[in-house]
């Protein structure tokens, strides 16, 4: 008996397979992908008031003369162009698969992620050299102004922010936008604190130093996403992908023997494929069979695109494969 691949994707397939390993359904296969959520206005709006905050912003560091606040305003135009390519990256999603892109472009979002991480790391250490140079060079900073371009950030990221909040959960592309947006918040009250303290103490080195610790906070946050977005683009497993309980919840389905050729990879920052083949020691599993995995899959291990191909323990064509995957 020969192999025989079945194709799941979400739960709207439609098979009829007889046992013979051909496919007798008269439409084949009936494809109904949900398209992803949209942030279009979300984004449309972050960077529109973070671009003309940033702006202002610039102007009122060097008014103030206050590293703090211009490294504010740095990190802040790095988040504008990462929420740019972010929402191009979204964009494309919307895009429908083409003859030679057979998967659409899924992969461009997390090509944007990992820019956004690269950007933060880059901005960072423009930050520090500069936050250096204002330690061996202290000069007075106009404190009541950074205060209140501080505050008026808190505002403006942190509201931004929360318009990704519900997307962060399952997609790395909207959580890069959402951690950069917080972030910048965050360290917009960090100045804020500066200037207070600055106002009190008179002390004029602790406004490049809020700049180092800008940094360090950039940093710390930014490890994580560089990580996951370096492991997306190198076909790992995804982070949040339970591989083992993949596979143990494979060997439990019924007459199945073993496994081989497991494969689990990120399609994009929000999509997940998988490849499998179950060698098992009866007929071919029912369309209801399939329809069960696929529920299984896409529910409980969050698995969208699942391809699984089964092979008869006793059959003389196993794949050449089972022995080195």
């Amino acid at each position: 008996m020969t192999d025989k691949k079945i194709k799941t994707s979400d739960d709207t397939h439609s098979h009829d397979h007889n046992h013979d390993g051909h496919d007798h359904s008269s439409g084949g296969h009936s494809h109904a992908h949900h398209a992803p959520q949209s942030f279009n206005l979300a984004f449309a709006i972050a960077i529109s008031l973070n671009l003309g905050f940033t702006l202002l912003e610039v102007v009122f560091a060097l008014m103030a003369n206050s590293m703090g606040l211009l490294a504010d305003a740095a990190h802040n135009f790095g988040d504008v162009l990462g929420l740019l390519l972010a929402w191009g990256a979204n964009w494309l999603l919307t895009i429908p698969a083409r003859k030679r892109f057979s998967y659409g472009y899924k992969r461009t979002t997390i090509l944007a992620a990992i820019t956004n991480a690269l950007v933060l790391v880059a901005s960072s250490a423009v930050i520090a050299y500069e936050s250096i140079h204002k330690l061996l060079d202290v000069t007075q900073v106009n404190e009541y102004l950074v205060i209140a371009v501080a505050l008026v950030g808190i505002l403006i990221n942190g509201g931004t922010a929360l318009l990704f909040m519900k997307g962060a959960e399952d997609d790395l592309n909207i959580k890069g936008a959402f951690l950069h947006l917080m972030y910048d918040a965050l360290i917009a009250l960090g100045v804020v604190a500066a200037g207070i303290l600055i106002l009190f103490t008179h002390q004029m080195w602790i406004d490049p130093l809020v700049g180092l610790l800008i940094v360090v906070t950039i940093l710390w946050g930014t490890w994580g996403l560089l990580q996951n977005s370096i492991r997306l683009i190198m076909d790992a497993v995804p982070h949040y992908i339970d591989q083992h309980g993949v596979s143990e919840f494979l060997m439990s389905l019924p007459d199945v023997k073993t496994i081989h050729d497991l494969h689990i990879w990120g399609l994009s920052t929000k999509e997940v494929a998988l490849t499998a083949h179950l060698v098992i020691s009866a007929e071919h599993p029912a369309d209801v069979d399939y329809k069960k995995i696929n529920s299984v899959l896409k529910d409980k291990f969050r698995i969208n695109h699942a391809t699984i191909q089964i092979e008869i323990e006793n059959s003389d064509y196993l794949c050449v494969r089972s022995e080195s995957c």
